[in-house]
């Protein structure tokens, strides 16, 4: 009988020991199935290259919006868009029957005053020398001297009147002030002029330039003859260019900063006046302290940008970022990430809040 108990003692310690075998297994398998591999990286090791980006256009280093200066129907357009001009070519004529009738005035005036002045003029010089012989008194000379200085006056100003009344008529004649081409026209045949519209864009082909707007977070990294890459985005193609001009002001343009790059053309790329372009500024140390991590590193969840970061137990948390601008396949982290901090690039499995990970 006690043996049996003793074979029956034993049978129950092999399953219990199994049991608890089959258990830690169990434990072991769930704990591997829950280890997810990955990669990391930390954002101060350069990513996307020491850059920022900034957007701009296409412009030509020479140009001019033309406009008027003067209210009236246009009566002659002689070019359109797509045409060729030469310095001093006639564009536009607008109706000036108005300014002939008063320039025919102003030159009856002119004439005028001055067959005044010479009836004045030697009255003066013959009264000037009675004075001298003392046959003429000081006030008969004072006021010969006072009439004459009146009719010298009154020749002054209708020159002055004459000058004015050309000056608005070469304003009805509108010519090119240099060479180029005519690059958009917003005027038709009997529109009516408005001092100050723009009429034409007169362009000198050839020779272009990039702009960008730089915000003041970045305007320190620029200086003038910095070299820079141009990327035209249509295309993707990339021109090499060198900062021209750097303003220091950003009152008229939105709060940013007005840069031009000077292009060197390479004449396998054709270029466009309005083409869009995207600038990118290498940086030095120091002079950003945002970071920048691969985009195919975030996790988007509607309105939400985030990344995985390794905690220290070496778990996965989701951290929410500001994102900022876009660099080729990497982005700008404005605030939710600092240097140095761990991040996680690419994972073998499925990532969550808390899952243990396996770092490679």
């Amino acid at each position: 009988m006690n043996s049996i108990n003793t074979i029956k003692a034993s049978i129950i310690v092999l399953i219990a020991i199994s049991a608890a075998s089959c258990s830690d297994k169990k434990n072991a398998k769930e704990k591997a199935i829950d280890l997810v591999n990955v990669t990391i990286a930390t954002p101060s090791t350069p990513q996307g290259g020491s850059v920022f980006s900034a957007s701009g256009q296409i412009e030509t280093e020479q140009f001019a919006n033309i406009g008027s200066q003067m209210m009236g129907f246009v009566s002659k357009i002689n070019v359109n868009v797509g045409d060729e001009v030469k310095k001093g070519q006639l564009l536009i004529q607008i109706n000036n029957t108005d300014i002939k009738a008063k320039k025919a005035q102003a030159d009856a005036g002119l004439s005028q005053a001055e067959a005044g002045f010479q009836i004045a003029e030697k009255d003066y010089h013959r009264f000037k020398k009675l004075h001298e012989q003392n046959s003429a008194s000081q006030k008969e000379f004072d006021d010969i001297t006072t009439h004459y200085e009146i009719a010298k006056a009154q020749v002054e100003a209708a020159k002055q009147v004459q000058n004015e009344i050309n000056a608005i008529l070469s304003y009805s004649n509108i010519k090119a002030p240099f060479s180029g081409v005519i690059t958009s026209k917003s005027i038709n045949l009997g529109d009516m002029t408005n001092p100050g519209m723009t009429l034409f864009r007169l362009e000198t082909p050839g020779k272009y330039l990039a702009t960008a707007l730089v915000s003041e977070n970045e305007i320190e990294a620029i200086k003038k003859g910095q070299n820079v890459k141009v990327i035209i985005k249509a295309s993707g193609k990339s021109l090499q260019g060198k900062v021209s001009e750097v303003s220091t002001s950003s009152q008229n343009t939105g709060g940013q900063y007005l840069v031009k790059i000077s292009l060197i053309t390479d004449n396998k790329i054709k270029l466009y006046s309005g083409m869009f372009v995207s600038t990118n500024f290498p940086l030095k140390n120091g002079l950003n302290n945002n970071v920048t991590v691969p985009k195919s590193s975030l996790i988007h969840q509607g309105q939400l940008t985030g990344i995985y970061t390794v905690s220290k137990s070496g778990t996965a948390i989701l951290r929410w970022l500001k994102i900022g601008k876009s660099t080729g396949d990497y982005v700008e982290v404005l605030t939710g990430l600092s240097k140095n901090e761990k991040y996680i690039v690419t994972a073998e499995g499925k990532l969550y809040n808390g899952v243990s990970l396996n770092i490679k």
